[in-house]
């Protein structure tokens, strides 16, 4: 099939000014908020669909907004070690790094994708993530409490320039950040692709070929507006992140995502909380973590804790839901902090607080990480429907503060897409992906074809042509 092309843009209505004076951020929220009490009731806003002025709008698209690599050495790191156990806390450590951009930054609203939209990248991060080894940990731990054992906690656990800094830390596995120019790169190629519209559904691919890793997945989410914040949850056909690691005989882990409050809307101080449980499952491995986050403290002070455990369960009778369902013997490791800070694991079924700080190991350390950059097309590489060069000219006249141009702009773009959502319900045509087999799926896992395979395998290249492919 061929590819959506972009519209052409309008020109610009005369009495635009070069320039317009930006809302204030307190004329913003206002402007936010009259907007949505008109939704409040709806049961899904992401149905809806509703287009906000662009003053109210980041200038990224949607696709690009929405990855899981903030810090991608913490994803390249997965499968390193031989242990099961290890294995999974190396997702573990991918999981709490993949929404830097929450920890780090404000939260803000992207452009929707368009229908056949897509976007590619790749990342260029060092190998440089600590070793997880809890049998040298077990052996740390046997020495605190028996003269039998003095087997000394390896120097790869805790790098000096590693961990959170604070003394009592004995150990950490916490990652580094990159640097931007990494001396010896692991290459991640990422494709992503709209491929649905109602519902809005996009699949996405994270191909890392040298270390023997993909994952995979469906973007959807629900969200409502409960009066003071809105709830964001995964959509029916967002079943998680699954990661297959290919040199573990495709053991794969299947990451769940948990519901997220958009609050502060009231003060002016947008922010993301997290109230829910998540899981992360391997049946190849027979190990299963529960993640339960808390979002409001006593006072209704936000916490931002998270309290989790790994322990072993049954594939074939996964009915552990709740960290008080799992027997204390089947527990292997318990972890908790605050998910936008540090959060520390303990070996065994006692709680974290019980163990001495000198067991209590950093699994990672929020605060010293930033989002990681992404090494993109260039500009002439790009097609019409790369959702860099799709927005392009609302980018611009937004970040040249022309917000009466770039909503124009803006709703030409969706006025197209409606346009060609009429043409194919004349025609009788149904929508297909380019990249992917499927624009949605009852298992959750996307399936590339053959040109998706092509892009990938291009970008791992460093080659961005499109040409024999679209």
């Amino acid at each position: 099939m061929s590819a959506p092309s972009a519209p052409a843009a309008p020109a610009t209505p005369p009495d635009v000014p070069a320039t317009e004076e930006p809302q204030n951020e307190g004329s913003k929220l206002k402007t936010f908020i009259s907007i949505l009490r008109k939704f409040i009731g709806v049961s899904d806003l992401a149905t809806v669909r509703f287009s906000l002025p662009s003053q109210l709008l980041e200038p990224t698209p949607n696709l690009e907004y929405w990855n899981y690599l903030d810090a991608p050495n913490a994803f390249a790191a997965i499968g390193t070690a031989d242990d099961p156990l290890d294995r999974m806390l190396e997702v573990l450590r991918f999981w709490f790094t993949k929404d830097l951009k929450y920890a780090k930054g404000k939260p803000c609203k992207p452009y929707n994708s368009c229908l056949g939209e897509f976007f590619r990248c790749n990342w260029e991060t060092e190998d440089d993530a600590p070793r997880i080894d809890t049998r040298a940990l077990r052996g740390v731990e046997d020495a605190s409490g028996s003269s039998s054992s003095s087997t000394p906690p390896p120097e790869r656990l805790a790098p000096s320039n590693l961990g959170s800094g604070d003394a009592r830390a004995a150990s950490s596995v916490s990652i580094s950040q990159s640097s931007t120019t990494p001396t010896k790169p692991v290459r991640i190629s990422y494709l992503t692709e709209q491929t649905s519209h109602h519902p809005p559904v996009s699949a996405f691919y994270i191909d890392c070929p040298e270390k023997g890793i993909h994952a995979k997945g469906f973007d959807q989410i629900s969200a409502k507006f409960t009066g003071t914040s809105i709830k964001v949850s995964p959509g029916e056909h967002n079943l998680g992140i699954f990661i297959t690691l290919e040199r573990r005989n495709n053991e794969t882990y299947q990451l769940t995502h948990p519901a997220a409050h958009l609050g502060g809307i009231l003060r002016g101080a947008l922010s993301v909380t997290v109230g829910d449980m998540c899981y992360i499952t391997c049946p190849e491995t027979k190990l299963k973590a529960i993640l339960r986050y808390y979002d409001e403290g006593w006072l209704g002070r936000t916490t931002n804790k998270v309290e989790g455990i790994v322990f072993r369960y049954d594939p074939e009778n996964d009915d552990k839901q709740r960290i008080a369902d799992v027997p204390e013997e089947d527990i292997l490791v318990r972890l908790g902090g605050p998910w936008k800070e540090k959060i520390v694991f303990t070996l065994g079924p006692k709680p974290v607080n019980s163990h001495p700080p000198e067991e209590q190991i950093t699994i990672i350390d929020i605060a010293p990480l930033a989002v990681a950059p992404k090494v993109i097309p260039p500009a002439e590489k790009q097609l019409p429907h790369e959702s860099l060069r799709l927005w392009s000219e609302v980018t611009e006249a937004i970040l040249s503060k022309q917000y009466s141009k770039a909503t124009t702009l803006k709703q030409a773009l969706e006025e197209a897409q409606r346009e060609k959502a009429r043409e194919r319900e004349r025609k009788n045509e149904t929508w297909q992906p380019v990249f992917f087999e499927q624009a949605i799926d009852k298992a959750g896992k996307p399936s590339l074809t053959e040109k998706g395979r092509e892009v990938l395998r291009r970008a791992q290249k460093g080659d961005w042509s499109m040409e024999g492919i679209l």
